[in-house]
């Protein structure tokens, strides 16, 4: 044989085009990645776009026209003026940090409330507990709007009316984030418990040592849920509160538009300022939100 038909398959093997694959191994034509890809794109485009175009509008000054006729995405000029102009205008840090103080404690008490209920709901034995469940799936279908009456009622007999802590009580735990951690509490295996339970573990050992390590993805979202929650409600804090002094960010934040309407830079400021701590929470948290689905596992 040749030295040129010997070489011949090795350089059919080198001109061979790259196969893309699934996670099952299956080939994907080129037409359903380009597909996918678009897709992809189109949904970047509607979910990211409206949040970068009101970046790109905070950061134009006075004199750039943003209604322009192809509209223009960057601006020309970067300032940082229109962020000073709502801190004049409004008292934005001290609305943020109320905001933040009703955050926290809600991501708290929903965090330590819906794990020792999941874990009761999903763990231990008693009579009642399909009802109890029941009773919180029903939860999920009441509209906030129809109990708020109620809600308000219930504060100003507590004498918790124009305080912080009335806007946190009634989101203090939330009946879906009870369900996420009763899901996830069912997940483990019941024989690590058991194996526990022998050695002399009593429940509040096995919920500690046990069953709340295995869990940290969905405590994640519980977290990024209740925050996002509480940061974002405008009903019932505005219901609730009637001191200046103890506005919460999204009621403070609404002046801009109702003083400042033709002013779309200092409302884009605003806006930007109240998504930040959002996306913040969300990059420190987002290794544990992904991990959803392999919750439960056990690690040898």
């Amino acid at each position: 044989m040749s030295v040129i038909e010997r070489t011949r398959p090795v350089q059919a093997t080198a001109v061979r085009e790259p196969r893309v694959t699934d996670e099952h191994g299956r080939r994907i034509r080129f037409w359903e990645l380009a597909l996918r890809y678009t897709l992809l794109l189109a949904v970047l485009a509607i979910t990211v776009g409206p949040f970068l175009w009101q970046l790109a509008t905070s950061l134009k000054g006075p004199t750039e026209d943003i209604y322009s006729s192809p509209p223009t995405f960057l601006p020309e000029h970067p300032t940082l003026h229109n962020y000073q102009r709502v801190a004049d205008t409004i008292p934005v840090w001290d609305y943020a940090f109320n905001s933040l103080k009703v955050a926290s404690a809600n991501v708290v008490t929903n965090c330590v409330g819906s794990a020792l209920a999941g874990y009761a709901l999903a763990r231990l034995r008693y009579r009642g507990r399909r009802v109890a469940t029941l009773v919180f799936i029903l939860a999920m279908l009441v509209p906030v709007e129809g109990i708020i009456i109620a809600q308000f009622t219930t504060m100003r007999e507590l004498g918790l009316n124009n305080t912080l802590i009335g806007v946190v009580l009634p989101g203090c735990i939330g009946a879906m984030n009870v369900l996420l951690m009763r899901n996830a509490f069912l997940n483990l295996p019941y024989e690590i418990e058991e194996a526990a339970y022998v050695d002399g573990a009593n429940v509040w050992q096995r919920f500690l040592r046990i069953a709340l390590p295995s869990v940290k993805g969905t405590v994640a979202v519980v977290a990024i849920f209740a925050f996002m929650g509480a940061w974002d409600d405008f009903l019932w804090p505005l219901i609730v509160l009637s001191d200046p002094s103890k506005f919460t960010l999204t009621i403070g934040l609404n002046y801009l538009h109702g003083t400042f309407a033709n002013d779309e830079r200092l409302v884009a400021a605003g806006t930007v300022i109240a998504v930040a701590p959002l996306i913040a929470l969300f990059a420190c948290l987002q290794r544990y939100f992904f991990r959803g689905v392999g919750e439960g596992a056990v690690k040898g």
